[in-house]
């Protein structure tokens, strides 16, 4: 796998979670219940955060251990196996805690890896 490869997938990572906040940013977690569609594609974009993650190699990952990568993986295969029992007070707080944080951390790993 050459860098190239790394790279793209820590973007798809980071695009991902840029895009699942900003179509939360102007929600409430009832919103999300509500809206079956939001739903839909904040669980597809957390699954696509996960997939990327999956593909990242364990030397990439080492270089970046504030990454919680065994969890993002985690939850991706929990949405893509258990889509017909989705915590949407987990996917909540993924999206609206935990991502705000993950994108922060790629954008400064990405930026020393130019």
């Amino acid at each position: 796998m050459t860098r190239h490869d790394e790279d793209v997938r820590l973007r798809h990572m980071l695009m991902a979670a840029r895009e699942a906040v900003e179509l939360s940013r102007d929600l409430s977690r009832e919103d999300l219940a509500r809206q079956r569609t939001t739903e839909l594609a904040l669980t597809k974009l957390v699954e696509t955060v996960g997939e990327a993650a999956s593909r990242v190699s364990k030397e990439t990952q080492g270089r970046a251990p504030e990454i919680p990568w065994a969890q993002i993986v985690t939850m991706r295969h929990r949405l893509v196996h258990g889509y017909d029992a989705v915590d949407l007070d987990v996917l909540w707080s993924t999206v609206t805690e935990d991502l705000p944080e993950l994108i922060a951390i790629l954008e400064t790993f990405l930026a020393t890896q130019e």
